[in-house]
């Protein structure tokens, strides 16, 4: 709503003046915000701004230093998880691994509240949880299996543990419902499925938060864009919604403006070669060249093949058949430290689970895949250790306190800097980049392409997988369009539009 129309009731969510300070460090400094029943805010904002701060307030993490929570017109206390919950505010976080609970099973977890809240009788068998289970699984129509279902959530994959935690929030009614970036691990048709669901949920009258980067889907879903800079709300927006507007408050007009693309690159020397290499178990064999000295994009959904090409390359996974060349000569890596110690590296899908260890500082995280170099005679030098740590954070930007504080206390983008920049230091030969830019704002992704495109200036093979058409077409010299594990496109870069490229993603059994 603009600032000239009037509510014809009180809002589902109103915050007012929220102000949250870590010390000395002020991160919100007087946000007022207010969400509708039957709409869609869009709440778009920089790595830093603040936005996971505000959500973690919303959901019970944190408590506010100042300011003031109301539902439906009266003054709240959310304090925790359970008091956001009996409010009606459910919030489905970005960090996935933080929602689910290993070692119980997928039942357990799709109904986790109520068992922790002893909402359910007390059950001799698993088994009887699944009708119960069965019926959560349904609000997002996910057929799961007796057999998944009764399994260890810790063997979920990335994608079906979002829709798990997505399921459970749903099932609950919300008055209000947080969505942080919730389709960053969805494939098309999830997504769309999703889409469908927030469409019915604005029909019934819930208020919906809705966090992303994907401008196209704010775009599409949003009634009403806020964007956060600085702990400060700078724009407030109606539909139709003006996203040049958007990204310039969010971003400031030089970011904006340097986001154009100024060069391309064309390598001519072959890094890695694959023959009859096959990807999936039912998918085609390929054969695909990969260069030094230019960025390669390869675009495809879920599913494509992405990970498995990053992951065979550098060795954690082995490829169903087919042969690699490096530098023309066999290459079988057996696992990560083959891979590492001929200088190809992999920034992973997932940094939290895999790039990353809880609790460990920046310093000790940079430093992890290259401890013998600063670990002479087997003993750990800090001194070179914090070193190296801030090298990365002066040539990456990462805003930090330092060396030593916790990796997973920055935000999203300033992890995902850390572990680029961890890698980036250790002068690559090769770099596999999946999804670097997943989590991430506009700036953080203009940064980590750059520092990308630096190193295949510098003579690296530089390979950046995702399933963003925009975020290739930004980075790439060459782009390749996977399908079920096939090359269906590779192009230059400059010879190739964004609906060539989409076309070619959709090219399924073609070839």
């Amino acid at each position: 709503m603009s600032s000239g129309e009037q509510a014809t009731g009180p809002y589902a969510l109103e915050l007012r003046g929220i102000e949250k300070s870590f010390g000395a460090n002020q991160v919100l400094k007087g946000v007022t915000l207010e969400l509708e029943p039957g709409k869609v805010t869009a709440l778009l904002g920089a790595n830093g701004a603040g936005k996971s701060t505000l959500i973690k307030i919303l959901a019970g993490v944190y408590e506010r230093s100042a300011g003031e929570i109301l539902v439906d017109g009266q003054p709240v206390e959310i304090t925790s998880p359970l008091s956001a919950a009996h409010n009606g505010v459910h919030t489905v976080h970005q960090r996935i691994d933080e929602s689910i609970v290993p070692g119980l099973t997928v039942a357990e977890n799709l109904l986790f509240e109520e068992l922790v809240q002893g909402g359910l009788p007390p059950v001799g068998s698993l088994r009887k949880l699944l009708p119960k289970a069965r019926a959560t699984a349904a609000t997002l129509d996910l057929e799961w299996s007796d057999a998944k279902l009764l399994s260890d959530a810790f063997e979920l994959g990335i994608a079906d543990a979002q829709l798990l935690v997505l399921a459970r929030a749903l099932v609950k009614a919300p008055r209000v419902l947080v969505l942080d970036e919730p389709t960053s691990t969805l494939s098309q048709a999830e997504t769309e499925r999703l889409f469908e669901l927030i469409g019915r949920m604005r029909d019934q009258g819930v208020a919906i938060l809705y966090v992303s980067h994907h401008l196209s889907e704010i775009q599409f879903l949003a009634d009403r864009l806020v964007v956060l800079r600085d702990g400060l709300i700078k724009d407030r927006q109606s539909a139709p919604l003006d996203m040049a507007k958007g990204v310039r408050s969010m971003l400031g007009e030089q970011v904006a403006v340097e986001v154009e693309r100024a060069n391309h690159l064309r390598g001519d020397t072959v890094a890695i070669q694959l023959r009859g290499v096959q990807l999936l178990k039912r998918s085609a064999p390929i054969d695909l060249d990969l260069n030094y000295g230019e960025v390669t994009g390869v675009v495809g959904l879920l599913g494509a093949g992405k990970s498995e090409l990053a992951r065979g390359i550098f060795g954690v996974d082995r490829f169903h058949a087919g042969t690699m060349l490096l530098d023309g000569q066999p290459f079988r890596p057996r696992r990560a430290g083959d891979g590492v110690r001929r200088r190809i590296f992999l920034v992973p899908e997932n940094r939290s689970t895999e790039a990353m260890l809880p609790g460990w500082n920046l310093a000790r995280t940079v430093t992890l895949p290259f401890l013998g170099r600063v670990s002479p005679m087997g003993l750990i030098n800090f001194r070179a250790e914090r070193k190296r740590a801030r090298s990365v954070i002066a040539d990456f930007g990462v805003v930090t306190t330092g060396p030593d504080q916790p990796v997973d206390a920055l935000s999203g983008g300033n992890q995902q800097k850390v572990v680029v920049g961890r890698w980036m230091s250790g002068d690559p030969r090769i770099i596999l980049m999946d999804e670097p830019f997943r989590g991430v704002d506009i700036g953080a992704r203009h940064d980590l392409s750059e520092k990308a495109r630096d190193a295949a200036s510098g003579g690296a093979c530089v390979v950046v997988f995702s399933s963003d058409v925009e975020e290739i077409r930004e980075v790439a010299d060459r782009i390749l369009v996977m399908v079920e594990g096939v090359v269906t496109l590779d192009s230059r870069a400059t010879e190739v539009d964004a609906d060539a490229i989409m076309t070619s993603m959709s090219e399924v059994g073609s070839r």
